[in-house]
Order: C-alpha cells, then sequence, then structure tokens
C-alpha cells in the first residue's frame, strides 16, 4: 500500500480517536487550570504636578531665579508605576519606576523599587533588591504619603544616603512582634556614589529602625504621615545606619487622633544626628509639623490646614563656622480621596544665616492622583 494513502475504512475510526484524544486532553487541561492558584498582579500609577512662583529663590521647585527676578512654571514633579504581583503566597515581586520630574538634568526614568518580597508571616520577612532601607518615617512614607507638600525640602527628614529616589540595594529582615516592629538590612555602599560621604567602595551601609506603636498598630514594611483620620496614632520611631564608622541617626514620632464630630488633629516631628555619613559636614536638625482635617464634607472633599517648622544646623569646622538653616512651610489642602486624589496650595520660606544671603520664598498649587 502507498503509504501516502489513507485506508478508507480506517479513516472514520482515526477521526473519532483523534477526537476523543482531543475531548480528553482539554477536560484535564480545564480540571488542571481550576486546580492552580495564580497570585493577582496589580498595576498602578501615580502622578504628583504642580505650578510654582518664586520671588528671591526656589526651595522645592525645578524653577532657577534669574538676575533676581520671579520666576513662575508650571513643572511634572514626579509619574511612578507600580507592578506587584505573587509568583507564590509567600514569594511575590514589586517593580516601580519614577520620572524624576521636568527640572534642570532630570526628564528621565529610572528604576526606583525592584525587590523579591519572602513574606513568610507576620514576624519573619525578607526583601532583596532595591528598595527603602530602615531609616526614618519620612523616608518610609515619601512624597506620595507624606501629610505635608514639601517632606524633603528642610534638609532634616530622609536626610540618608541613597542610589536612587531615598532607595538602596541591598536585604534586609523585617518582622512585627505586637506594638514593635524590627527592620535591619546591609545595603551596597558603593552604589551609593555621591550620596554619601564615605567613598570606600568595599564597606556596605548597615542599617536598622524599631518602631513602637502604642494606640493602633501599623502593619507591614511602610508608614504613611498621615491617615487622614482612620487611626489613632501614637508612635514612636528610632534608626540609624553605619558605614566605616560613619554613622546618621534618627528619632521621630507621630500623633494622630480622630476626635468624635470634630475632625483629625496630628503632630509629627523628627531629630537627626549625621555623623559623616551622608555629608563630610556634621549636623543636626529638626522639625515639627502640626495638622487639622476639617470633619465637613464640603463638596466632595474635606479641608486641611498644616504648618511646619524645620531648623538645621552644620557643625563648624576649620574652614566654616556653624549654619542654621530654618524652613517654614505651611499647606491648605483638599483632600478627595486621601493619598489617591488630594490637591493643595503651599507656602514655603526657607532662610540661612550665611551673610546676605536672602531668604527663598516659594508659593504654588499641586495635585496628587494615584491609582
Amino acid at each position: 500500500m502507498d503509504p501516502k494513502q489513507r485506508c478508507p475504512r480506517a479513516a472514520p475510526r482515526t477521526a473519532l480517536l483523534a477526537a476523543t484524544t482531543s475531548a480528553l486532553l482539554a477536560a484535564h487541561l480545564q480540571s488542571a487550570s481550576a486546580d492552580i492558584s495564580i497570585p493577582p498582579v496589580s498595576v498602578g500609577v501615580g502622578v504628583q504636578t504642580s505650578f510654582y512662583n518664586c520671588t528671591t529663590g526656589c526651595v522645592y521647585s525645578p524653577g532657577t531665579i534669574d538676575s533676581g527676578n520671579s520666576v513662575s512654571g508650571f513643572a511634572v514633579d514626579s509619574v511612578r508605576l507600580y507592578v506587584s504581583g505573587g509568583v507564590t503566597d509567600q514569594i511575590k515581586l514589586t517593580f516601580n519606576t519614577e520620572y524624576t520630574g521636568s527640572g534642570p538634568g532630570e526628564n528621565k526614568v529610572e528604576v526606583m523599587d525592584a525587590i523579591g518580597r519572602f513574606e513568610f508571616n507576620d514576624q519573619f520577612n525578607i526583601w532583596a533588591g532595591r528598595f527603602l532601607p530602615p531609616s526614618d518615617r519620612a523616608n518610609l512614607y515619601g512624597p506620595y504619603y507624606a501629610n505635608d507638600w514639601a517632606p524633603f525640602a528642610d534638609g532634616v527628614a530622609d536626610y540618608y544616603p541613597n542610589v536612587a529616589v531615598g532607595r538602596d540595594n541591598g536585604v534586609a529582615y523585617w518582622g512585627d512582634f505586637g506594638m514593635m516592629k524590627i527592620q535591619v538590612g546591609a545595603f551596597d555602599g558603593e552604589s551609593l556614589g555621591s550620596t554619601t560621604a564615605v567613598k570606600d567602595p568595599s564597606k556596605l551601609v548597615y542599617a536598622g529602625r524599631v518602631t513602637l506603636d502604642f494606640w493602633d498598630k501599623e502593619k507591614g514594611y511602610y508608614f504613611n504621615g498621615t491617615y487622614y483620620g482612620d487611626k489613632d496614632i501614637l508612635a514612636l520611631g528610632v534608626a540609624a545606619q553605619t558605614q566605616d564608622s560613619k554613622t546618621t541617626f534618627t528619632l521621630d514620632g507621630l500623633m494622630e487622633k480622630k476626635l468624635a464630630g470634630l475632625g483629625t488633629v496630628g503632630v509629627e516631628s523628627e531629630y537627626n544626628r549625621d555623623n559623616g555619613l551622608n555629608s563630610t559636614d556634621h549636623s543636626d536638625g529638626w522639625y515639627v509639623l502640626a495638622s487639622y482635617l476639617f470633619p465637613q464634607v464640603i463638596g466632595i472633599g474635606k479641608f486641611q490646614v498644616l504648618g511646619k517648622y524645620s531648623d538645621k544646623t552644620f557643625d563648624a569646622t576649620a574652614i566654616t563656622p556653624s549654619n542654621h538653616l530654618r524652613t517654614d512651610e505651611f499647606n491648605l489642602n483638599y483632600i478627595i480621596k486621601e493619598f489617591s486624589a488630594r490637591v493643595g496650595l503651599y507656602y514655603l520660606n526657607q532662610a540661612d544665616d550665611l551673610p546676605a544671603a536672602p531668604s527663598d520664598k516659594e508659593i504654588g498649587v499641586k495635585l496628587q492622583l494615584q491609582m
């Protein structure tokens, strides 16, 4: 028989066998897919944009004063893409990017977070990759979850070395034990480059933080600058980083209380001491922030008022005298959906002790949307 020809009587049986095999295979695949649990993947976007006006100098916006004239402009301050998902219920991935803003030398996208997360239970979790090291509360909430619009304008908050957007490459353990949270890790000193005063790339940065929550618990690795009344918070934290005997130390606290029918009051404070880790000029600084969220819903949101005062002192050296940097910030905010939708009017005034140095004043409007 020509092997290229089909037997007429065998054709129906072959067709029946093929159909039966296909049906059984489809049923097996459908059953197998029902038994496989694929953890969901979440994708999100965050945007901060603003209009600013600076008189003698810009404090937090990308504007530049030319020939003593004031400057105004629109800025795309930040755009973030968030991607996270699970390999299994205990092994997860996070990948976030940051558009660094529209200022001079910026206008680029960089890897912000790239984290392999091994999360076994509340007490035992390991993160590896690029992420926020154990540090002060302000660094661990960042600009999108801060209470004010210019959390890092004063040089006190987030005064730690970093490779990108407060992050560094390394590994950390963290766990929640009742009212206490512990975070410790080791990070790549070489990648810090110009952001640290220690230039020895063979030395690692060691970081640690302990947080105590006396009222409601703040679970997870990150923090907020406010909870807009969703939690009653009384928290105290201490953090430190060291590399080659150079250190930075922080003591910070947050109190936030929802008053029945009377709105929400909040107070945040921090003290930071840098002993040559972040800058060759040793320094210490502190700030205090107070806010009040009105209880009435007006339109689609609530109004909030906020004030912050910061004081930063650089120690005297053989070459330079000591210097004070003082920063005032005031906000009038409209909170539509907490950190997902908010807009606010801000005012910044910053001055130092340098001779003939005028204070810099900036006023603007900021918008944040996040999903």
